[in-house]
């Protein structure tokens, strides 16, 4: 493997002034970095790691060696790359600050909600409005559980699960993706009426799902998750794995750029839970920021998922509030775009106490000199 490069954002600022200027906007959004570490590695293993203040990234650019000159370029204009909003039918979602996404899970044996909304499409909807009327800005349809050891859905049963649901959401000009990685079921919901797809397997399950998205024209999300078909979750054997999962993103990108998925249409999800044990979870919540350089927006999930419990006295998936709400505050200051949760209504009030935080930072100059 050829050396690769990295820029990550180690030094976090609450504004640019606190920083007498020498801060930057990560991907146009509420969150600013003055400290970077312009890492290095080599048939994956690192070999250099320099910290980097801004005002001195344009010369350790200049002195990186030519094949990484013209991807640290690349990398640091992609940091500082301002996203266009989602157009989701006659909606147009604003992404320079963060935007919640609530679950609706149509499955027997989802790990949180399984078995509460399926075959009850009236319960659905409902259970959908109360997000809607809460705060979320899209509703996220799925009919197959991808937690670990979860059995294999038949195509036929997705879709008479998530359809349905679709299609009286669209009804209500509510922001709908569809969670899937089948391409027949992507096909049918976005005819339903859903808007982006996101899926897990960042389409590797089946190949003809390119194919789908690229000719609709739908956003779509490309999730890291290490396993193939039989299990998302295997074969996750990382020799770093923040830079791994930032590695195989950036392939998973340029394959869907490739296959004629326009790029301001992508958005990434490094996959926390999926194929990654506790510390590895931890590593690429702390790195976040990083996940920028790839040059699209972020969505992140960490809503109730097991490393909560595993931090908490193994507290089950329904008591797991109070750890959903960190992490969310977590990708909320990694400038993450769209957080996906179960959680809606106290998600949408922690978001709005820290947008009050980061105006209130914007608007204090008490740090500065006089």
């Amino acid at each position: 493997m050829a050396a690769r490069l990295y820029i990550r954002p180690i030094g976090m600022a609450e504004s640019p002034q606190g920083e007498e200027g020498e801060a930057v906007r990560l991907a146009g959004g509420l969150v600013y970095a003055a400290r970077f570490a312009l890492i290095v590695r080599d048939d994956g293993r690192v070999v250099s790691r320099r910290r980097v203040a801004v005002p001195d990234m344009a010369r350790a650019l200049a002195d990186l060696p030519d094949g990484l000159a013209a991807e640290g370029a690349a990398q640091w204009a992609d940091l500082r790359r301002a996203h266009a909003p989602l157009k989701c039918g006659a909606r147009v979602l604003r992404i320079d600050q963060p935007q919640v996404m609530g679950i609706l899970n149509v499955t027997p044996d989802s790990f949180s909600d399984g078995g509460k909304f399926l075959d009850k499409p009236d319960a659905a909807l409902e259970h959908a409005h109360a997000m809607l009327e809460a705060g979320a800005a899209i509703i996220d349809v799925g009919g197959e559980s991808t937690r670990p050891g979860a059995a294999a859905v038949w195509e036929g049963d997705e879709l008479k699960r998530v359809v349905p649901v679709i299609e009286k959401l669209a009804a209500s000009g509510a922001a709908i993706s569809i969670d899937s990685r089948r391409s027949s079921v992507i096909e049918a919901a976005l005819a339903a009426g859903a808007h982006i797809v996101n899926d897990v397997s960042a389409l590797r399950h089946d190949p003809r799902s390119l194919e789908v998205v690229a000719a609709s024209g739908a956003p779509v999300v490309l999730m890291h998750a290490p396993g193939g078909e039989g299990d998302l979750h295997a074969e996750g054997d990382y020799a770093e794995v923040v830079l791994d999962v930032f590695d195989a993103l950036r392939e998973r990108r340029d394959a869907a750029v490739a296959g004629g998925i326009a790029r301001e249409k992508i958005l990434l999800d490094p996959g926390i839970g999926f194929g990654k044990t506790l510390a590895q979870n931890l590593a690429l919540i702390n790195a976040l920021p990083l996940f920028h350089a790839l040059g699209q927006p972020i969505l992140f999930g960490g809503s109730r998922k097991r490393m909560i419990g595993a931090l908490s006295h193994e507290a089950p998936a329904h008591l797991r509030t109070g750890g959903s709400l960190l992490l969310a505050a977590r990708a909320f200051d990694g400038g993450a775009q769209v957080v996906r949760v179960h959680d809606v209504a106290e998600t949408v009030q922690a978001l709005h106490v820290w947008r009050g935080l980061r105006d209130a930072a914007l608007t204090d100059f008490s740090q500065m000199g006089d």
